[in-house]
């Protein structure tokens, strides 16, 4: 049998099929070629049909995200569960979180550390410091201002087909009664986040209200850290399993 005939057998089958399937292929191989060995047969088929490739998802932050990628932070988190589950073969993880980052400053870089990298996912999980340096130093984001360059990361992503899933952000506080100082505007914008998913049709992971409900249950001293975060903010161990397992729940569906 020669390397030519197999050719000539492949593009009958593309265009009998208009796409290659292996079981089609390596079925029409043995029936021209009777005496091919088995395992032959064998290889090509797991050569055609074995194969999948990864889907490369990309956490688009703050220094939350930043943080993610560490050995305990929500991304090795998530991409451990995704082990633990057999689904390793089919995701690439990769953080594109930078420290301080609000919205306007993940617009700008977008084109360099998300596009560039072909993703097939991406993750936007900001909005803690667009509230948060309103109050420490003057420089957070307006919410008409938030939500206009939020729709116009959304826009650029959906533009090369990539699947967007927009995150609410977490905490600035976890005290329970709503003394935080920061919980109205966090509540606010995390609300302008749930009506851009839903405006634009993106998947949600809802992680404000997944920590208020952490903390209902499990925060009774209603301590203003140490439940989930370090400093009111940012990630303890616990934190990062429970924001690792909502996103695990929205990107096994997408």
């Amino acid at each position: 049998m020669r390397s030519p005939e197999i050719s000539t057998l492949f593009r009958y089958c593309f265009q009998k099929e208009s796409y290659i399937d292996g079981s089609f292929f390596v079925k029409q191989l043995t029936m021209r070629y009777s005496t091919i060995p088995v395992f032959i047969t064998l290889f090509l088929l797991m050569a055609f049909t074995g194969t999948q490739q990864k889907q490369r998802v990309i956490f688009f932050g703050d220094s939350i995200t930043q943080a993610g990628v560490k050995p305990k932070g929500y991304i090795t988190v998530l991409g451990e569960m995704l082990q633990q589950k057999g689904l390793q073969d089919r995701y690439e993880l990769h953080g594109a979180g930078i420290g301080g980052n609000k919205v306007y400053d993940l617009y700008l870089r977008m084109e360099e550390d998300v596009l560039a990298k072909n993703p097939q996912i991406v993750f936007i999980w900001v909005g803690v410091n667009d509230v948060w340096h309103k109050r420490t130093s003057g420089t957070g984001t307006d919410a008409s201002k938030f939500e206009k360059f939020y729709n116009a990361i959304i826009k650029k992503l959906k533009d090369k087909n990539i699947k967007v899933v927009l995150c609410t952000p977490a905490a600035i506080g976890e005290k329970t009664d709503y003394t935080n100082e920061l919980d109205g505007d966090l509540n606010h914008y995390a609300a302008l986040i749930r009506n851009i998913a839903q405006q634009n049709n993106c998947a949600l992971v809802d992680l404000r209200k997944a920590f208020l409900d952490y903390n209902l249950a499990h925060n009774k001293d209603n301590k203003e850290s140490g439940i989930l975060t370090t400093d009111r903010v940012h990630l303890n161990d616990t934190g990062n399993q429970l924001v690792a397992e909502e996103m695990l729940k929205v990107l096994i569906k997408l």
